[in-house]
């Protein structure tokens, strides 16, 4: 990576895709602080120590809501459809008024109920796997993310026959070019899925929302829902719970047969399992930094001065490897105590999604060893292994893997 430093450092760079971790730890070193060139064409200054990210995730200056861009509101990119009136792009108090709303339908009794399911999904995955002629499978297409995008649909309530067109429209949304036609996809879909639950309510939680929207039972958290925050508060659960969860899954599995040290001792002590969730997150990171900030006003950060009206890049999974906040960070350590990471973002837009990610990744994780207790990575090293072209998401193109 050459580093011009008059220059925003461009972001469509090998260096980039190769190896995120990599490439933020040179700036995280070197220049904590630094612009970027996004794979959209815009700068943004990309922010890689811990103190200064979690800082940043919760500072008030640093906003999410485009009409409060500086100088004038900024409209996404070839919007058609507006699907982003929802809490991630919100700041206070909608945001508040949205969080609330939505976790009255999205509540932890709901997710706990999830857990038997999930272990029912997992186990006729893997029996399928095992099932399978020849001992390679690619584990990101037969169980990494088939396991979170059924039990999303299930959560949601969507038709088990739309799963893979939905899910092949989903994935689409990463290529910047795609945006106009699965937003407006998605957008009909959504909209014929809720008139059909509002005439006939199911027990899931889209028509759980649906409920929060046209009763007033919500009414001591404000207004209710609109009908474009209800679409758009779908699709944010949708766009959410497919690859964070898949790439946690799948950058665990990967982690662990690449450190066979800390394999064998999670096999031999299966109570580690909650912890070694934890430093999965913090050490594999499904994101590569959080999503889009801007300054409403001029602040210091990391030393540096970021102008009004400039986009800001929060690096979750550079802070996840800060030497200061996490000694020896490089290691895998399935012991440490790894509270504190930054994997599911910090304050108000903390990741609504979080228990039921930790909980899908330690059944699948728990389950996957136990099944197959060979198991090995089907490449010499990770390095082989391609990453996906996307600045946000940290995953594999693919996982090859030995069964026996």
């Amino acid at each position: 990576m050459t580093d011009d430093q008059t220059q925003p450092l461009p972001l469509d760079d090998d260096s980039y895709y190769r190896d995120q971790t990599a490439f933020f730890g040179r700036l995280r070193e070197t220049c904590p602080v630094r612009e970027v060139q996004m794979v959209d064409g815009r700068r943004a200054w990309a922010v890689t120590r811990f103190e200064d990210v979690r800082k940043g995730l919760a500072d008030p200056r640093l906003a999410k809501d485009q009409h409060h861009f500086p100088g004038g509101a900024k409209e996404w990119p070839s919007q058609e459809v507006n699907l982003h009136a929802h809490m991630l792009h919100r700041d206070p108090p909608d945001h508040t008024r949205l969080r609330g709303l939505m976790q009255h339908a999205f509540t932890p009794r709901r997710v706990a109920a999830l857990r038997p399911r999930v272990e029912e999904i997992t186990a006729r995955l893997l029996d399928a796997m095992a099932a399978r002629s020849g001992d390679v499978v690619d584990l990101l297409e037969d169980f990494a993310r088939p396991l979170p995008v059924i039990v999303l649909f299930e959560l949601l309530g969507l038709p088990e026959e739309d799963r893979e067109r939905i899910s092949a429209v989903v994935i689409d949304y990463s290529k910047l070019s795609q945006w106009p036609r699965v937003t407006r996809t998605l957008a009909a879909y959504l909209t014929e899925l809720i008139a059909a639950k509002r005439a006939e309510p199911g027990d899931d939680l889209i028509s759980a929302l649906i409920h929060v929207r046209d009763t007033d039972a919500t009414a001591d958290l404000g207004p209710a829902l609109t009908e474009t925050e209800l679409l758009s508060g779908i699709f944010q659960l949708i766009m959410a719970g497919f690859d964070t969860t898949v790439n946690l899954i799948a950058n665990g599995t990967a982690a662990l047969l690449a450190h066979p040290e800390e394999l064998a001792r999670l096999r031999a002590d299966p109570s580690l399992f909650p912890a070694a969730v934890e430093e999965l997150l913090r050490f594999t990171n499904p994101l590569n930094h959080a999503t889009d900030r801007f300054t409403t006003e001029e602040l210091r950060l990391g030393g540096v001065t970021v102008p009004e009206g400039e986009w800001v890049m929060l690096a979750t999974s550079s802070a996840n490897r800060d030497p200061d906040r996490f000694p020896d960070p490089d290691r895998l350590d399935l012991a440490r105590d790894a509270r504190g990471h930054v994997a599911f973002g910090h304050g108000i837009h903390f990741c609504l999604g979080a228990p039921l990610a930790r909980m899908e990744a330690e059944v699948a994780l728990r389950a996957l060893l136990q099944r197959f207790p060979a198991l090995s990575l089907a490449a010499d090293s990770l390095e082989e292994l391609r990453h996906r072209r996307t600045s946000l998401m940290n995953g594999f193109e693919s996982l090859p893997v030995r069964l026996a």
